[in-house]
This record gives C-alpha cells, structure tokens and sequence, in this order.
C-alpha cells in the first residue's frame, strides 16, 4: 500500500477540512475497497460512522460549556446536598449524575460567585482555566460517541434501503428509518447506560459490578438490563421521527430555492435547528417522565429509597399532572430548546459536511485513471 498526501476542493473549507485529509491519506484504500464502481459518489457505512463520529465530538465541544456553566448556576443558587441528583447534557445524552459528597472538590461545587451566565464563562475560563468549561464530558462521551454512531449510520443506510424499494421522493422514508434507527441505537446501548449507573452510584468495582448485574439477572431476568427502556425509546423515537421529516423537507425546500443539488453550510444548520426545535417542544413530555424516573433510579441507587412497582410513563406522566397540572409536563421548555437547538444544527452540518467530503473524495477516486 502507498501513502500519499492529497489536497481535495470540496465546497466547504474549514480546519475539519484538513482533519478529514490527515485521517483519511492512511486509510482510503481500505474504505474505497466496500465501494462498487456504481457507488463511487456515495458514501460507505465506514466513512458514515467516520463523520458522525467528529460530529458528536464537535457538537460536544460546543454544547457542554453551556450545560457546565447551567449546572454550576443551579449550584449556586441552591447548593448541591449529598445525594442530589442534576442533569448533565453533552448534547446527544442527558445523564443524571448525583452529588456524592458534602465537599467543594467535584466541579460543580466549586464556589464561583457568579452574576449571570456571561459572567460566569468569565470567571470560569479566568479563575480555573478554560478546559473547565468541558468538565464532565468525557465519562458522558463514552456513552454519546457510540450511541451517535450507530443512529446517523444506521438512518443513512435504511434511507438508502427504503428508496430502492419506495423510490427517492416517497416522504414515509425520513420517518421510518430515523424510528428504526434510533430505535435501534437505544435498545443497544439501554444496558450500558444501566451499567453506568450502577457504577457512578455505588462506585463498584468491575468485578462487584458483574456480581451485582448477575445477581440482578438472575432474579429479575435479562429484561431487568432494559430497565427505563420504555420511556427512552417513548421519548428518542417520535423525536428522531419527527426531526428527520422536518429536516429532510426543509433542505429539500431550500435546496431547489437557491438551486443546489447539495446541501451548505446554512441550509444544514438552519434545517437542523428549526426541525430539532419542532421535535423538542412535541416530545417534551416524554423528556419530562424520562428525567423524573431517571431521578428515581439514581435515589433508589444513592439514598437506598425504595423504587414503587407502579412506574410505567403513563402512571409517572399521572403523577406529574395531578401535582403540577399539564404544564408540569411541558416543564424546561425554554432550557430545552436553547440545549436541542444549536445542538441538533452543529451536528447535522458537521455530520453532512463530513459526507460531502467522503462524496467528493470518492468521485475523484473514480476519475483517477
């Protein structure tokens, strides 16, 4: 195999530009090689997992700031007891996480005597350091990364399927393979967000943890490692439904008004935020009942309170509404969307920036004598 350095044109240029190039001088042959010579301009399942992987990184980088500086506002306003739990977002995932102690040590304790949220950036990025402003993200992207993976590729891959057999304009493909898809990358990865649960909650070590899940699996069955499934995929799959058909018509839209063929940067980030805002407000109500049998995972795990049986999401959903009335389902709205906005954009451009640059690259493959 030989090595040599290219420089592609594509029409976006930015530093993820040069990332692509490096990473792909030394592994195109290998990526080219699930390519037939009909598929040259599009994109394999490899470099499809390749650009939702930066994706999530990127969005990530841009997101969590905003979801520290919240927390550490929320702390300051009302310290954090032993026990507490808060929710931590790195942009895909939310994940409760509970305050072990009574000390100043962990991040979102640490005293800051913030005005407001500019004021806090300030002083955070001043005082202790700008990576602060990423603490807590990296157990969070061990969950996020494959999660991330699995839905974007999977939804490119069945969306292909589906237009083979319904035809390229049929508007029931966005919301079938964006339902399967994410339907598909939370039963997946359900256990391992139970797993890490226990483990942040008891701090077992791996081999107590094993003993722990067994013993559970043993009582209860191998369904007690879906545990809170329910609501998940209550909550992921209409959301990933009605994002992907909003999105898919608004640059469908856009593109034939500028007259392109390809989406940019705009058209992207602009059809991302306004389909992910859409898909927020209509599935917050399952966000709420998620959060709140989340909470009572981590004080069944943490404080020792005992979990009661009646626990599905209509009974929870119930509960919330005789104590707070409807709107207590529609709790966060604002939170909500200012979080799943510029996330849902950063992604879906950085992930459609990503494929362009496979397309591009791939075409000058096949031109390649």
């Amino acid at each position: 195999m030989s090595f040599r350095s290219r420089v592609y044109v594509i029409p976006f240029q930015s530093p993820f530009t040069t990332l692509l190039q490096i990473w792909f001088s030394f592994s195109e042959d290998k990526v080219m090689a699930e390519l037939d010579d009909s598929d040259l301009d599009k994109t394999t399942s490899i470099q499809q997992a390749i650009a939702s992987c930066f994706g999530a990184i990127i969005t990530s980088f841009f997101v969590a700031p905003l979801d520290v500086v919240k927390i550490r506002l929320q702390a300051q306003s009302n310290p954090f007891s032993k026990g507490k739990c808060f929710v931590y977002s790195s942009g895909f995932m939310d994940h409760i996480c509970v305050c072990e102690n009574g000390g100043s040590k962990a991040w979102y304790k640490k005293p800051g005597h913030f005005k407001g949220t500019l004021d806090a950036f300030v002083k955070i990025i001043r005082i202790e350091g700008i990576k602060s402003l990423w603490s807590g993200l990296a157990p969070t992207l061990i969950m996020a990364l494959p999660t991330t993976v699995i839905y974007f590729t999977c939804y490119d891959q069945l969306s292909e399927a589906l237009k083979s057999r319904l035809g390229k304009d049929d508007d029931h493909i966005p919301v079938l393979a964006g339902s399967l898809s994410r339907f598909g990358s939370v039963t997946v990865v359900s256990p391992l967000e139970l797993i890490r649960t226990r483990m942040q909650s008891r701090q077992l070590s791996y081999k107590q943890l094993y003993m722990c899940i067994s013993n559970e699996v043993a009582r209860d069955g191998w369904l007690s490692l879906w545990g809170g499934w329910s609501s998940t995929v209550l909550r992921d799959v209409p959301f990933s439904a009605i994002y992907w058909y909003n999105y898919e018509r608004f640059k469908k839209s856009m593109c034939k008004k500028v007259g392109t063929n390809e989406s940019t940067f705009f058209i992207a980030f602009t059809s991302g935020a306004a389909s992910g805002s859409i898909a927020a407000v209509i599935t917050l109500p399952f966000d709420v009942v998620k959060t709140h049998r989340q909470t009572e995972l981590w004080e069944s795990e943490t404080l020792k309170i005992p979990q009661r049986k009646c626990t599905s999401t209509w009974a929870v959903m119930k509960k919330i509404v005789a104590k707070n009335g409807i709107t207590g389902l529609f709790a966060g709205i604002i939170p909500r969307l200012i979080k799943v906005a510029p996330a849902c954009a950063i992604m879906i451009t950085t992930y459609e920036y990503g494929k362009s640059f496979f397309r591009h690259l791939n075409e000058q493959k096949n031109q390649r004598p």
